[in-house]
């Protein structure tokens, strides 16, 4: 009311000015300067009186400004990181010594966890990470109301030291303005170190931001995440695994998006932290996440429109399902995770096509970076005594994919022939959301998926053995119990079109990749250099250091794109390695078990849909 009270008595202090104004002008003598004058006064107090107006109706409207941004890096943080010395710091690799290497206590604890726990002990619970990051993210201001964030982190039978390791990051390198809680949540773990010792060094050495929550017994990690999204008290829940560090001002770029649009969920890059090692590897600069029709969880290439800024946060159809994050409000009018979903499996596939579908968007932030553990395999033995995951899959499908889920089905008929329980609550809430068809996510959303995973795939080029032609009793091999897992020249299988042995059956696939055959695992070579050795790592299906060619003239297997470098029988040795290409090297040539001539001399036709 004040307000009101001012304007009206600046404008009668105005009428009062002009008509004394108007009064002074007519006892001019001249008439047209007395128009001239009297409009332009007319004018003036017109756009005087407007602009006021225009104000106050913002101020009564109350139109939002352009928000304040901030810097939320912590330089205290972060040259105390870069000081710090010792085992694995700056993300770094560390070592055992020869002696704990062949330990049994090292063999011991990497087979219960899937990953060298010992020397994850002899790296501190608060060490520095590898900031890697584009060096343009390290300029970047975001928002200064940001939303709060509740961080939800399920475990089961977890490791010490890196369960630790994963709270003492995120409360390192979070900013405490927006970090609401830490909520832990025990799955039913049996580890005794788990309970009553998790509870007093969290009561003694960490704030109050950290809590724990505790599951009679083992539900899975889809119904431990919802436990904890129960309680969350934070405008935003992030999900992170249990052997994850957060890396430097991690927390900014993946709330400020949802803070800008409510319905936006959004994932940061994950890097990988060597499960021997403890070293931090990036993974790459950025992919879209997809699936197969395998439902094995994929990435799609990036966009032209996405490459055009490496920082800027970029649509994607997929999130990898361990580590993202939502606004509560929208995670749950969304339903939450279909509770019908069993342990875990297929939870990123129903939780992204609700987001995408169902009116939000998904969005993965390069300038917000996540290190993660991959272990070398799983520990834990499956809860349930059915396949729970292709139950989990038949529900997503049933509820999701309209008409095509018949490509999921035609994959596996038997398996997929499993009870998928009552589906009318999860089909009522589509319905009540009035969700888009999975046609238009197809469409709209990934309209390149079925170029890179067709229901149906091409035939392969070729198949069988890899057999040394210089060496004729000599086939590629998969060694497993090697980490990871290497090519190394074994005597052949008597059969080399179908070898007795999986391990020594290859395909060369349409996507020009080389895959051991009933796995999801590819060939890969990580450097490209004279002696370079192969490994087996998961096919990406990116090509890069997975993309081979097989010569039928010169019999050579050429690595990458070009000709420079050749696949390398070494006898002595009994690996494969690179050199440079020769044709006059007999150890560069191979046989193959079957090939399909008319196709592998045309590969460059099959594989048009993919990057030259």
């Amino acid at each position: 009311m004040g307000d009101d009270k001012l304007q009206k008595a600046r404008r009668a202090r105005l009428r009062s000015q002009f008509r004394a104004l108007l009064k002074l002008l007519f006892s001019l003598r001249y008439p047209l300067l007395i128009t001239l004058t009297v409009t332009l006064v007319l004018l003036l107090q017109n756009h005087h009186v407007h602009q006021r107006e225009a104000e106050n109706s913002s101020i009564r409207l109350n139109i939002p400004r352009i928000p304040m941004k901030i810097d939320y890096h912590n330089y205290e943080q972060m040259q105390h990181d870069l000081e710090r010395v010792g085992p694995g710091e700056q993300g770094k690799p560390a070592t055992l010594s020869p002696e704990e290497s062949e330990s049994e206590l090292r063999k011991t604890l990497y087979f219960q966890n899937g990953f060298n726990a010992l020397l994850s002990d002899k790296i501190s619970i608060n060490r520095s990470v590898a900031d890697l990051r584009h060096a343009r993210c390290r300029q970047l201001k975001y928002i200064k109301q940001l939303p709060s964030a509740s961080i939800i982190v399920p475990f089961y039978d977890e490791h010490w030291t890196t369960l630790l390791r994963t709270v003492y990051s995120v409360l390192n390198r979070s900013p405490r303005s927006i970090l609401k809680e830490i909520i832990l949540v025990d799955d039913g773990s049996t580890k005794l170190f788990l309970k009553q010792q998790l509870d007093e060094y969290i009561k003694d050495h960490l704030t109050d931001q950290v809590q724990i929550i505790r599951l009679p017994e083992r539900n899975g990690l889809i119904k431990a995440r919802l436990e904890g999204a129960k309680i969350a008290k934070g405008d935003v829940l992030i999900f992170l695994d249990s052997h994850v560090e957060a890396s430097t001002n991690w927390l900014p770029p993946l709330l400020e998006p949802i803070a800008l649009d409510n319905r936006t969920c959004t994932c940061p890059f994950i890097d990988i932290i060597k499960d021997d090692s403890f070293e931090f590897i990036p993974q790459d600069e950025g992919a879209r996440g997809a699936f197969d029709w395998n439902m094995l969880y994929k990435r799609l290439p990036l966009r032209p429109e996405d490459l055009n800024d490496p920082v800027k946060p970029f649509p994607s159809p997929v999130m990898a399902g361990g580590l993202f994050a939502i606004n509560a409000d929208f995670f749950w009018k969304l339903g939450g995770y279909d509770e019908g979903l069993e342990i875990w499996g297929a939870e990123q596939y129903e939780l992204s096509f609700k987001i995408w579908m169902c009116g939000g968007r998904m969005l993965d932030v390069p300038c917000s970076r996540v290190g993660h553990i991959y272990r070398s395999y799983s520990p834990f033995p499956n809860a349930k005594t059915y396949d729970f995951v292709a139950r989990n899959h038949k529900r997503v499908a049933e509820v999701w994919m309209d008409e095509f889920k018949q490509f999921v089905y035609d994959k596996d008929r038997i398996k997929y022939a499993i009870d998928a329980g009552d589906l009318s609550k999860m089909k009522r809430l589509r319905k009540t959301l009035m969700c888009k068809s999975f046609r238009w996510f197809m469409e709209e959303v990934a309209p390149d998926l079925m170029d890179w995973y067709p229901p149906v795939e091409p035939d392969d080029f070729a198949s069988g053995t890899i057999q040394s032609l210089a060496k004729l009793g000599l086939c590629f091999e998969v060694n497993n119990n090697m980490i990871p897992k290497q090519i190394v020249l074994v005597p052949c299988a008597v059969n080399k079109t179908v070898p007795e042995r999986n391990e020594q059956y290859f395909r060369f696939s349409w996507r020009r990749d080389i895959r051991a055959m009933h796995s999801t695992n590819c060939v890969d070579v990580s450097h490209h250099f004279s002696g370079a050795e192969l490994q087996l790592f998961e096919c990406h299906n990116m090509q890069g250091n997975q993309l081979f060619q097989y010569d039928v003239n010169t019999k050579q297997i050429y690595v990458g794109k070009d000709a420079t470098y050749c696949l390398d029988a070494d006898p002595i040795k009994r690996k494969v390695v690179l050199n440079q290409c020769s044709i006059t090297n007999d150890l560069q040539r191979w046989q193959i078990g079957q090939i399909n001539l008319e196709h592998l001399q045309n590969w460059k036709q099959h594989g048009a849909k993919l990057k030259e």
